[in-house]
């Protein structure tokens, strides 16, 4: 009997001891869960910026792929760096067509405003030599203003000088009369459109006016010697046609390219109205090779010889697309994507003359267009071989661009 009561327990025992085994696992497993639940939902990481998404511009560049920089790094003599610049981000110019002005006019209404970018480049070296650089993505910092110019579309053609004792007119709507011929100078007052002014002296891009007891000096591409009621008739007496041949710049491999061919509009249209224009480019958009000149002192048919040489008399992808004629922003390893794209193309005209009038074609401090002075940053001299020393990469680019422009000047 003690035996049989013995044996009965054990068993008891076991059974209990099972249960509380499979109790203590459960226990196990929900402080497997908790700990999952709660310590990794809970992890911190640092911030890398504060800003609200919105506020951060995402660069539709390609990423920087630094892996490979260490790579390309690694080689004897080689080196890449990425550096982030803050540069000025030219404006644009938009002609607008008064037909109640003479052809051959134009002048400012509204001033033009640089504005600012931060632009991010890789620089290559090879024994500590720059052997390339390209832009790889820009940010706006500052919005630009565009300059807007007024250009005769009357039934006339003037080709009038404005000479000392003339009468001009204000035409911008607010113009600053300086002390001296430059925009560092004091300014002395500001004028309104239509004001009268007095042209006591002409240096370069400015006169010196007297409007009633003010004396100063004003951009001369912010005045007219038109009346402001001024309306072009068929039977004004305004001159026209052919500027004479002892005016037009005796064309030469080393001439200075910062100075006006002398052509007259109608010149300009005859050299660039050419069968091989076969999408009447550069013919429907002569005119704006000339207001060049008038504005910026640039030999207009040396632009015009630089886009047909990259566009190929504008049949290139770009120049058709993007109404870029000279491939402007592009770079070698991704030209489309990089080129810029305009409205039209008097504005790639417009741009790449005061691109190559302020980075190339005069030294630095030189008094330019718009009050400006020359950066000069990539100025060697103001000749075809000058500008192809940094603005090509093909060493060949001055004899193709002049090959183009001894076409354009036999046409006369």
């Amino acid at each position: 009997m003690k035996s049989k009561e013995k044996k009965t327990y054990k068993i008891k025992l076991s059974i209990k001891n099972i249960l509380y085994f499979m109790a203590g696992i459960i226990i196990l497993l929900y402080m497997f869960m908790f700990y999952n639940l709660y310590f990794t939902n809970n992890e911190t990481y640092a911030k890398e910026t504060d800003s609200e998404p919105e506020n951060i511009k995402i660069s539709e560049a390609n990423e920087i792929d630094i892996d490979s920089i260490i790579n390309e790094n690694s080689k004897p003599g080689y080196r890449e760096e990425i550096t982030r610049e803050e540069q000025e981000l030219e404006y644009l110019t938009t002609y607008n067509v008064n037909p109640d002005i003479p052809k051959g006019i134009s002048y400012v209404v509204k001033e033009g405003r640089k504005g600012t970018q931060e632009i991010t480049i890789k620089r290559t070296y090879q024994n500590d030599q720059l052997i390339s650089e390209e832009q790889i993505d820009a940010v706006m910092t500052k919005a630009t203003l565009n300059k807007v110019v007024e250009i005769g579309g009357g039934k006339t053609t003037s080709n009038k000088k404005v000479k000392v004792g003339d009468n001009v007119y204000v035409t911008s709507d607010m113009l600053s009369v300086m002390s001296e011929p430059n925009m560092e100078s004091k300014k002395v007052a500001t004028l309104k459109t239509d004001e009268k002014l007095e042209v006591l002296e002409i240096t370069q891009n400015w006169y010196r006016v007297l409007s009633s007891s003010i004396e100063g000096w004003v951009e001369q591409e912010c005045t007219t010697y038109l009346e402001p009621d001024y309306e072009d008739k068929i039977n004004n007496n305004e001159s026209a046609g052919q500027a004479s041949n002892q005016n037009i710049q005796k064309l030469s491999f080393g001439m200075n390219l910062n100075k006006p061919s002398g052509l007259s509009l109608e010149q300009f249209k005859k050299v660039l109205t050419d069968d091989k224009d076969v999408n009447n480019v550069f013919q429907d958009n002569a005119e704006y090779f000339y207001y060049i000149e008038k504005q910026y002192n640039i030999n207009g048919l040396f632009v015009a010889a630089v886009g047909i040489h990259e566009s190929g008399w504008g049949t290139s992808k770009i120049s058709k697309n993007k109404y870029n004629l000279f491939g402007y922003g592009a770079y070698d390893s991704n030209p489309y994507n990089g080129a810029y794209t305009f409205s039209d193309y008097s504005e790639s005209i417009d741009l790449i003359a005061r691109v190559f009038v302020k980075y190339y074609l005069n030294p630095k401090g030189t008094s330019i267009y718009g009050g400006e002075t020359a950066s000069g940053k990539y100025y060697t001299s103001p000749t075809l071989s000058g500008v192809n020393a940094k603005y090509a990469s093909d060493k060949n680019w001055a004899n193709a661009v002049y090959k183009q422009m001894q076409y354009l000047y036999n046409k006369l």
